[in-house]
């Protein structure tokens, strides 16, 4: 066992870095929520969302920058420092995509919603939800069960979305005959896609604090 690993194990923390990583998770899921209420929503309505969006972005961004500032100012830490970091900028990822994704609506003017992009907005959601309980696991090892679960959920989100987007591109090439609003949704598509991917990301961070604590 190496010796940083001993000290973690040895010496008493506290609980600060589980606390800002939930509140994190919960911003997101906050996020997720909205972005999901633009399948639906006029212009006007689209607008509020995505400031809505924007506000937990910049909230997000607090916490991040705590938590930073958190690493750079306790000796012992409840897990490795470089998996602290990775997790942080993870998270604060995945908030980056939705908020991208809810501000491409309005800049774009987007206002049809089409399935695939309800779709996309669906497993974003459930995505985070797998993440926000991926994180909360963190305080117990001992549920590594129910971490592996997530971590298994959360890829087969990725990769359900992965089949949403081929399919949702494959779509926009065969009957968008405006090559401007084609290159819009396509980055939007893009985006959300993204947003799945950086859920992945995190489970994968996860999964590599859960091995070196087996």
């Amino acid at each position: 066992m190496k010796i940083d690993r001993l000290i973690q194990i040895l010496l008493p923390h506290d609980e600060k870095f589980y606390t800002l990583f939930e509140e994190s998770t919960q911003l997101l899921l906050k996020a997720s929520v909205t972005l999901k209420k633009i399948a639906d929503a006029d212009e006007g309505t689209t607008r509020a969302l995505a400031k809505e969006i924007q506000d937990l972005e910049h909230q997000a961004d607090e916490v991040t920058h705590r938590i930073f500032a958190e690493l750079n100012a306790t000796f012992v830490t409840p897990f490795d420092r470089e998996d602290i970091h990775e997790l942080a900028s993870s998270l604060d990822d995945i908030m980056d995509y939705i908020n991208g994704s809810a501000t491409r609506f309005v800049l774009y003017n987007v206002k049809e919603r089409a399935e695939y992009m309800k779709q996309l907005m669906d497993i974003i959601q459930k995505s985070v939800e797998a993440v926000a309980r991926g994180v909360s696991f963190l305080r117990d090892f001992r549920k590594s069960d129910s971490l592996q679960k997530v971590l298994r959920d959360v890829n087969e989100y990725e990769n359900e979305a992965d089949t949403v987007f081929e399919n949702a591109v494959a779509d926009l090439f065969a009957n968008e005959k405006n090559v401007i609003q084609l290159i819009k949704l396509k980055e939007i598509y893009v985006g959300l896609e993204t947003a799945t991917d950086r859920c992945e990301d995190v489970a994968n961070v996860l999964e590599s604090i859960l091995i070196k604590h087996a």
